[in-house]
């Protein structure tokens, strides 16, 4: 007992000094007048009027101070996840009004210090709780100022900190996956933003489908991390009960945009009672805050909500719009710390360097995708296809040449559709993750695209190795090493050029039904451009060829197997007929070693080609979005 007590002090002594050492700077934040509008999705003109974008926020202010929580309340759509993303430094689009930071507006050097968790935890559903912070940690705290031991040490005091220590070992979880429960994962994305200690922290209603228990007790966390005056605390939440409500410092109410109240949460009912807006009974204040947000303050059937709400709106610019500004512009004691923000420079332009964030993601991946690499319905589909062609071409020898070149280019249509859909859905349903963490700028775009490339590698090599050594020497291909490492190559090329088309198709569409269909289409015109079928390709359509796949990889896999000076059984000439005098061969010209140089070469260009195409695509992601 005495030994597990000590443990426990020193552990705490651990924490504490490790806090203490990397602390960060307290940030006052202010903001004041912010105004949003929305750009409109296509520009039109009514009546020679033209068509502008919604306005979200309407000239919205306050003021939160370090070891303080501000809430942000309102009904759905009244502009409280807009401003919090703004607040976070996370919006683009028509943004005005001045946001400042201890005096300075946001920079790099801010970004580095603030913590932003979603509404939606988005989290790797088969990595465990302590490989998904640990993942963070080396991957968000600066290398520069942390060893690997400290980014793991600060992982566990996270998991100590937030009471995750039963469920460090278990998964997450997902929709098919059973893992923590709401709260404990809504504890671990809070935890990732804790990892870098932030010195701002904005949360998107973090109570969010939690019952009203799990939910107090992570607010009650929040309170707990806020009251050492180190850290801002801003959350959106759309109804908390009265005890979650008296653990805000400050309370902002939005209505449409507009700001009806900001203050004391202790001092918001007072204030609208002595605007003759008073409950008419004891409830909870949220409960009241956001009847009055929806202009119900009687409740009766015949009540003008819109009056209502217009004069709350105005009440409030009357009475604060003298203090609002004098506010803004009043000197406290954390505007000492102006321009005290280390230096942008000593944060480097990213936490890590591109390879430690190409093998962590690539550490990060492999964990992830282990229970569907090499699944045993994915092996039993590869042996099945491979048998079944194996049978269907059988010893299909060099006199029955046609049958051989239709067995090469079923090898080529399987081994492209196989790869491209499985490559075509992992940006589509990583968007929610790119976004997250390209935001909290965690990672180059070109080590991660880099990383999920090869962390395929392993599945998109060995299973056509198992297929084609199945199927090469059942269908009585050359019985020749040459020959056999030739084709293999080949399809090997193919495959990787294949996958390659699948991350440019998904980056570049981004939605999990359009990139489906688009990519049938793609496939079915880079299969029938590839000569097989027609060997006279109309003038105006034959360029299709040259940027078509399996047109390369179908020469070259003729090439593997034939040479020029061989024959095969024909009708005429005596009975026997040159292979290079074959129709389909003579039209390719594909025995000839240059043309058979130029398709290995154009493979390979476009083996890179289109993963550069992905990632031109990938780099309009990075900005989250916000939703009013």
């Amino acid at each position: 007992m005495t030994l597990r007590v000590a443990k426990s002090m020193d552990l705490q002594l651990d924490i504490e000094t490790e806090a203490t050492h990397h602390a960060n700077l307290p940030v006052l934040l202010k903001f004041y007048d912010v105004v949003y509008k929305t750009k409109p999705e296509k520009e039109r003109f009514i009546e020679n009027t033209k068509v502008e974008g919604k306005t979200i926020l309407k000239g919205v202010s306050g003021i939160v101070q370090p070891g303080e929580i501000l809430a942000m309340l309102g009904p759905s759509g009244s502009g409280k996840t807009t401003l919090l993303t703004a607040l976070g430094g996370r919006l683009g689009g028509k943004l005005s009004g001045n946001i400042t930071y201890n005096g300075k507006t946001f920079s790099n050097a801010m970004k580095r210090l603030t913590g932003f968790v979603t509404q939606d935890d988005v989290l790797y559903p088969h990595l465990t709780v302590t490989e998904t912070l640990i993942f963070t940690a080396l991957l968000r705290l600066p290398s520069s100022r942390f060893t690997k031991e400290e980014k793991i040490m600060q992982a566990k005091i996270v998991i100590d900190q937030l009471g995750l220590t039963e469920c460090k070992d278990s998964m997450i979880g997902g929709p098919c996956l059973r893992g923590v429960s709401g709260g404990e994962r809504k504890r671990v994305s809070i935890g990732q933003e804790m990892l870098i200690n932030p010195s701002l922290l904005l949360l998107d209603e973090p109570t969010s489908g939690l019952d009203s228990t799990t939910a107090q007790k992570i607010v009650s966390t929040l309170s707990e991390l806020a009251s050492d005056g180190e850290k801002t605390i801003v959350m959106t939440i759309h109804q908390p009960s009265s005890r979650i409500y008296y653990l805000f410092h400050k309370v902002l109410l939005l209505s449409e945009g507009n700001l009806m109240y900001f203050g004391m949460g202790s001092e918001a009912v007072k204030y609208f009672s002595s605007i003759d807006y008073a409950p008419s009974m004891d409830m909870n204040p949220s409960d009241f805050l956001l009847d009055l947000a929806n202009g119900i303050y009687t409740g009766q059937p015949n009540e003008d909500h819109t009056l209502n709400k217009k004069k709350l709106i105005s009440s409030y610019k009357e009475h604060f719009s003298d203090t609002i500004e004098p506010m803004f512009h009043e000197k406290c004691d954390f505007d000492k710390n102006e321009g005290r923000f280390e230096d942008e420079k000593s944060f480097g332009s990213w936490p890590t360097s591109w390879w430690q964030q190409f093998f962590l993601l690539l550490r990060r991946d492999v964990k992830e995708r282990r229970h569907q690499s090499f699944s045993c319905i994915l092996i039993f589909e590869v042996i099945a296809a491979a048998i079944i062609t194996g049978l269907v071409w059988y010893k299909s020898d060099i006199s029955h040449l046609q049958d051989q070149l239709g067995l090469l280019y079923n090898m080529i249509n399987f081994w492209f559709a196989f790869p491209l859909y499985r490559a075509i859905f992992t940006f589509p349903q990583e968007r929610p993750m790119l976004e997250k963490e390209r935001s909290s700028a965690m990672y180059r775009l070109s080590s991660y695209l880099m990383a999920k490339s090869v962390a395929d590698l392993p599945i998109e090599l060995v299973l056509p190795t198992a297929y084609l050594i199945i199927t090469y020497w059942m269908t009585g291909l050359k019985v020749n090493a040459v020959n056999f490492l030739c084709t293999l190559s080949t399809v090997l090329l193919h495959v990787l050029v294949a996958q390659g088309v699948g991350l440019a198709i998904g980056a570049i569409v981004m939605d999990m039904k359009s990139v489906t269909t688009l990519a049938a289409i793609i496939m079915l015109i880079f299969m029938l451009s590839a000569g097989y079928f027609v060997q006279h390709l109309p003038k105006f359509i034959a360029w299709l060829k040259y940027i078509s796949p399996s047109y390369y990889t179908y020469l070259l896999l003729i090439g593997s197997q034939y040479k020029s000076s061989e024959t095969y059984p024909c009708s005429n000439n005596n009975g026997e007929c040159s292979v290079a005098e074959f129709p389909m061969i003579r039209t390719q010209m594909v025995l000839d070693m240059k043309e058979q140089a130029m398709a290995a070469l154009a493979l390979v260009i476009m083996l890179i080609g289109y993963r550069i195409v992905a990632y031109i695509a990938l780099l309009r992601i990075g900005v989250t979005k916000s939703k009013a």
